[in-house]
């Protein structure tokens, strides 16, 4: 009788020959799905692949240097390893969400962990630099297939009551692969070739892809969904490459480039004419309604401005630490590691509180990391005595994200319908892409131009004085605050619609 509750039985067995067979993702092995913890074993499924996309996405920003000098490449070039797998992950995943809404999401899922993996296994065997950028591209594609389908999977499993805290815990697994990333980068380049940097996803992507093949649940497509908006998606596509284009390489360009001027071009003609297309289509890829519902819209908006000011963070105390501070990169990698640590400690506590308080949650994360920029401002004056509390603002501000992030996402997919999570998914991850890209651009483009002003030669940063640096640091830090204050006002306005819907809606039912 013990066999029987254990091993899969000859009907569960059949029944995953027969989803095999129909081209689609069988249900969860029964014995699985059975267990009182399953809900959560799903979500633990689902964080693997969070945690491999932030490792992988820090760990390729410390291989540049690595790949300058081994291709014998200009960094400018190199640096395309990074934009072209964000310009992929943020082109596709709109397009593959709606795909996920009609085809179902597990079976998209495990083929992007298939297509991430065998994708990682193909960029540390590349032999040259336009192989490994094309290939990167192609893990920007299964990072897209990942992103567009765990966040509407972890909703659906967690369901309404526990969707804070379902998301929360995903929050903090990114965060933990955020903050790992350096660490891992440095130990593999220090022992191994930075081919590694790559092999490292090939098993832990395998064996994803087995235990999402037997845990994920089946789930069904949504009915009268079964037709693509090919238009839309062949328009979208140079919409969004040629934005992500503009943002990562218009600081290096400069403002009036023929190049800048040409994909700026390309982005507004392609999403205008996208924008049109849409408006008449039967079946469109992204229904234009989700961003008349105020929640949507506005958190996405919040949402994109706080990835802006976590990256442009990130990027601003790397310079902070390597040349007002003197530490090395790996020193300075660990000391920025405490952004991703205290974020990764408070999600689920903000998850979980989203669950009993609603949205004002995120805004007041959002008070908490303007609060922790004020304090770093009056602390950022370059004294060795002064990095305790450069640390402790750091710290404040990655509780703050903590608890801004998850309520943010849950706030998101509560105002999308059930048949369209996908495609929310999507966008929300699009929408977070775009806003590192957006951070890093902002906060480069104006520490230049304020160490050309500074310095009157240029925004050279290794020849400038560390004096001249810090200043450059200080100003770039106030956009910063700008980006959190507009995300937080974003957020105070949501929650404040919220409460008046929840207020004439009445008293919500006890659970059950």
């Amino acid at each position: 009788m013990k066999a029987q509750t254990v091993l899969p039985s000859a009907a569960s067995i059949g029944a995953l020959r027969a989803a095999v067979l129909k081209g689609r993702a069988p249900p969860a092995m029964p014995f699985i799905a059975r267990l009182v913890a399953y809900r959560w074993i799903v979500v633990g499924t689902v964080c693997i692949g969070a945690f491999m996309s932030q490792v992988d996405a820090s760990i390729t920003q410390l291989l540049l240097p690595r790949l300058e000098h081994d291709f014998g490449a200009r960094l400018s070039t190199v640096t395309w390893v990074v934009v072209a797998y964000l310009l992929a992950n943020a082109t596709f995943l709109p397009i593959f969400g709606r795909l996920a809404d009609m085809v179902g999401r597990k079976l998209l899922y495990i083929a992007g962990f298939v297509l991430f993996t065998v994708s990682s296994l193909f960029c540390g065997s590349a032999h040259n630099l336009p192989v490994l950028i094309g290939f990167r591209i192609l893990q920007g594609m299964g990072g897209a297939l990942l992103g567009s389908n765990s966040v509407a999977i972890v909703v659906s499993v967690a369901g309404p009551e526990r969707r804070g805290r379902a998301l929360g815990i995903q929050s903090a697994a990114q965060a933990v692969g955020l903050g790992a990333g350096p660490a891992l980068g440095g130990l593999i380049l220090g022992a191994l070739g930075w081919q590694w940097a790559f092999w490292i996803n090939v098993p832990l992507g395998l064996i994803a892809a087995i235990i999402g093949w037997f845990v994920i649940p089946q789930d069904e497509p949504a009915p009268n969904n079964d037709r693509f908006d090919w238009e839309g998606a062949f328009l979208i596509v140079p919409a969004l490459a040629a934005l992500m284009i503009v943002l990562n390489e218009g600081d290096r360009w400069g403002a009036t480039s023929p190049a800048l001027l040409a994909f700026s071009l390309l982005a507004l003609v392609s999403l205008t004419l996208w924008i049109r297309v849409e408006r008449r289509a039967q079946a469109p890829l992204v229904q234009l309604s989700l961003f008349r519902r105020a929640a949507f819209s506005a958190g996405n908006a919040a949402g994109l401005l706080s990835y802006a000011a976590l990256f442009g963070i990130f990027f601003l105390m790397t310079f902070l630490f390597t040349r007002t501070f003197g530490d090395s990169a790996l020193i300075a990698g660990l000391r920025l590691s405490i952004v991703p640590v205290m974020l990764g400690a408070t999600a689920p506590v903000g998850g979980a509180l989203y669950d009993r308080f609603g949205g004002r949650i995120a805004s007041v994360g959002m008070l908490i990391c303007f609060a922790s920029i004020g304090f770093l401002l009056v602390v950022l004056d370059g004294k060795p005595e002064s990095l305790r509390y450069v640390m402790l603002a750091l710290a404040m501000f990655g509780l703050g994200q903590g608890l801004f992030i998850s309520p943010n996402n849950s706030a998101i997919m509560a105002a999308a319908p059930a048949c369209l999570t996908g495609e929310a998914g999507g966008l929300l991850n699009a929408a977070r892409s775009i806003g590192i890209s957006f951070g890093i651009t902002t906060a480069s483009a104006l520490l230049s131009w304020r160490l050309q002003m500074l310095t009157g030669a240029g925004g050279d940063m290794i020849h400038a004085s560390a004096q001249a640096v810090l200043s450059a640091i200080r100003d770039a830090v106030v956009l910063i605050g700008v980006f959190i204050s507009m995300a937080g006002a974003l957020s105070l306005a949501n929650a404040r619609q919220s409460l008046l819907g929840a207020v004439r809606a009445g008293p919500r039912k006890p659970r059950q």
